[in-house]
């Protein structure tokens, strides 16, 4: 635990304050004309941002014994490293040449403004089809999550799982708060999976693709342009 508290203090300390476009436009006014990497700045400083405090959160609750809420918050850590991945994983198609430019574009566009509640006039993307792709780079990790949802959601696990058990022998159903005893002693070996694999896509990923992109952009800018201004999809 102590380890943790360490990197979440250290993630705390290095939380980016801003993302001023005019640095990135400084940076490169070729690439950052386009909208598609300010937003994959953006959203990659603000997944930082939420990761960092629903495992603070998610930790606090884990120590003073509420374990089904510390469980529910670090599946949507886990939501939103899968978030982080796809970015990066639809930068590597962008480069790759898997998929065209002004589709990455508009992806960006719903991942950082997607919403549910239509508050936002783009509909946000399903997270279980984001951890499919996901779990491809790293396998197991839907799994990981589907059983953290499987506490978040009031059914067997959510209800009797959690809160009962069946004697038996007294034919007799017995209540009590059984979420520590269940997932106590595993919770802060996910949370540190969790840390672990954000702290890869963030800190090791994203900067490398980043400047690979960067360079793609500035090398194919007047296709782009001529593309973007006939309608055409490249």
């Amino acid at each position: 635990m102590d380890s943790i508290e360490k990197n979440l203090a250290n993630w705390q300390a290095s939380l980016v304050e801003n993302v001023p476009l005019g640095g990135l436009f400084a940076r490169n006014p070729t690439v950052y004309k386009w909208k598609a990497p300010f937003r994959c700045w953006l959203l990659r400083e603000g997944s930082f941002w939420r990761t960092t405090d629903l495992l603070t959160q998610s930790l606090w609750l884990h120590q003073q014994g509420h374990a089904l809420g510390a469980r529910i918050l670090l599946r949507s850590c886990f939501e939103t490293l899968a978030m982080l991945i796809y970015v990066n994983l639809l930068i590597r198609k962008v480069i790759s040449g898997e998929i065209e430019f002004h589709s990455f574009s508009e992806k960006t566009s719903i991942l950082l403004l997607g919403s549910r509640d239509d508050s936002t006039g783009h509909q946000a993307l399903n997270i279980v089809s984001i951890l499919d792709k996901c779990d491809k780079r790293y396998p197991g990790i839907k799994k990981l999550y589907a059983g953290l949802s499987e506490s978040a959601h009031p059914n067997y696990e959510g209800i009797v799982t959690g809160y009962s058990r069946v004697d038996h022998d007294e034919y007799d159903t017995r209540f009590w708060n059984r979420w520590g005893e269940i997932y106590g002693s595993a919770h802060l070996d996910k949370m540190e999976l969790c840390m672990t694999t954000f702290h890869l896509e963030y800190d090791e990923v994203w900067p490398g693709l980043m400047d690979k992109l960067e360079s793609w952009i500035a090398e194919n800018d007047e296709m782009l342009e001529t593309s973007a201004n006939s309608g055409l999809r490249i």
